[in-house]
């Protein structure tokens, strides 16, 4: 087993990545965990984020890997973190490639995973014109025809918000008729609402160019949205017992990010915020003060 390390991070997207660097400048031994499954590994950009407006999320990633190669304090595994658990003190783990330890601290950055629609050959279309961020990508076809795609009313809200960066939208409801309120609220922004599924994606990947549904309608269009939920990336977090609220949300103090469990974090996607990298790597960054104040506390520093 390693000697024990101030901090455990598992995840290696942007949060996991800045509270390595707030840590590695801060001297603490940290051992970051990552299997490159990031949410928005199959956008063709970044989006919101100053500075890196319009680059591949893979470069953003690789750049700031590199960086953390600065730091001797930091080890980089790519490896999936298979078990964390609390000894009474600090907390044990093991990797799938063997790597065990403890940490004083853990940090989950391990997001989100989002629920596909049920399409064949969306994977074709997916991050290039099939989106599930309408804040990361709905500038991009500001005015040109959008397909909402989610269940009942998830579909027919998406579809509202969708209207205002552009006024050709339709709502796919599946087989699920919005309610009335919602209705009436498409009817008044002369949103049609299909409850047909979409049967196939038509286009050359990863640019689509129409939809056509089970009834046989065909709707030419730029791109599609969905609002069919998503899961958070790992199941550590609720293993060990921290707390959620009523939405499923971890909760977390806003001003640390740490759980109900002392001495774990969470922060990126995984926290349900605002899920924009941006966002992310403010709450990396956040979480990576909180933690080493932490431990400056437990040393009697603070």
């Amino acid at each position: 087993m390693d000697r024990a390390l101030d901090t455990l991070i598992v995840g290696g997207g942007p949060a996991g990545l800045t509270a390595a660097l707030v840590l590695g400048r801060c001297l603490r031994t940290v051992l970051l965990c990552d299997t490159g499954k990031q949410r928005n590994r199959a956008a063709h950009a970044i989006h919101a984020m100053p500075g890196q407006e319009g680059r591949a999320p893979s470069a953003f990633l690789a750049d700031v890997r590199q960086e953390l190669c600065r730091y001797p304090t930091i080890r980089l595994l790519e490896t999936e973190v298979e078990r964390v658990a609390s000894n009474g003190g600090d907390f044990e783990f093991r990797c799938a490639d063997g790597t065990t330890g403890s940490a004083a601290t853990v940090l989950f950055a391990t997001g989100l995973v989002d629920t596909l629609p049920s399409i064949p050959g969306i994977e074709k279309f997916y991050g290039g014109s099939v989106h599930h961020c309408v804040y990361c990508e709905g500038a991009e076809y500001e005015g040109q025809p959008l397909v909402a795609c989610g269940d009942g009313d998830k579909g027919a809200a998406l579809a509202l918000m969708l209207s205002h960066w552009s006024a050709d939208v339709v709502a796919c409801c599946d087989e699920t008729a919005p309610s009335a309120d919602l209705e009436k609220r498409l009817a008044d922004r002369r949103i049609p609402v299909i409850t047909s599924r979409v049967r196939e994606l038509v286009g050359k990947s990863p640019i689509l160019e129409a939809v056509i549904f089970e009834n046989g309608m065909r709707y030419s269009c730029s791109a599609l949205f969905f609002s069919t939920g998503c899961t958070q990336g790992s199941k550590l977090v609720s293993q060990l017992g921290c707390l959620r609220d009523e939405r499923g949300t971890i909760r977390t103090d806003p001003l640390t990010e740490e759980t109900t469990v002392r001495g774990v974090y969470v922060a990126g996607d995984a926290s349900r915020d605002v899920l924009l990298v941006a966002v992310a790597v403010g709450e990396g960054a956040k979480a990576g003060v909180a933690i080493n104040r932490a431990l400056l506390k437990a040393d009697g520093l603070l």
